[in-house]
């Protein structure tokens, strides 16, 4: 039997290629009399909140914001994360990432929460990892929402920090 942490990666994976497909995805299911581990939940939560956050690709930009009329960073990750069945976030990067527990870059999750450190501040931004090296994020003023790859130029070099919400 595979280890737990491949079972709730691979529940994650099949969520997104099922809300990919169009289908209306549900969340994953324990087997019959069996309860889903703690351990996934998170991943669950996460997985949703990654699609949450796809799916606001060109909202615009507004400081203060947390609704589709206008993000900012922190509204987009309270927003998703409330939608995927997470309520209560803090709104302030810097107090979301007292919330999550630290992850390797190489063992990120859709929603995991990448911070990055601008203008010399330790964290003033933070964007939803969403799967293939990318993640999505309300950039500032201006601008719109948008999946950005981990290789670009600007945003790359700034990746301060991941993490994953405690459950």
């Amino acid at each position: 039997m595979p280890p737990r942490a491949s079972l709730t990666s691979l529940a994650a994976c099949v969520w997104m290629l099922t809300a990919c497909a169009g289908l209306t995805p549900t969340a994953p299911s324990p087997a019959p009399g069996r309860a889903m581990p703690p351990s996934a939940q998170p991943l669950v939560h996460g997985a949703r909140a990654a699609l949450e956050a796809n799916s606001m690709i060109g909202a615009p930009y507004r400081y203060g914001g947390r609704s589709p009329g206008g993000f900012d960073c922190s509204g987009l990750v309270v927003y998703s994360y409330a939608r995927a069945g997470v309520p209560g976030l803090p709104h302030s990067a810097a107090a979301l990432e007292e919330r999550v527990r630290p992850v390797r870059l190489a063992d990120l999750a859709p929603g995991d929460l990448l911070f990055f450190q601008l203008d010399g501040k330790k964290t003033s931004h933070v964007g939803i990892y969403v799967g293939d090296d990318s993640f999505v994020h309300a950039p500032s003023r201006g601008k719109r929402v948008e999946r950005v790859a981990f290789d670009h130029v600007y945003w790359g070099p700034r990746v301060r920090i991941a993490g994953r919400l405690a459950p």
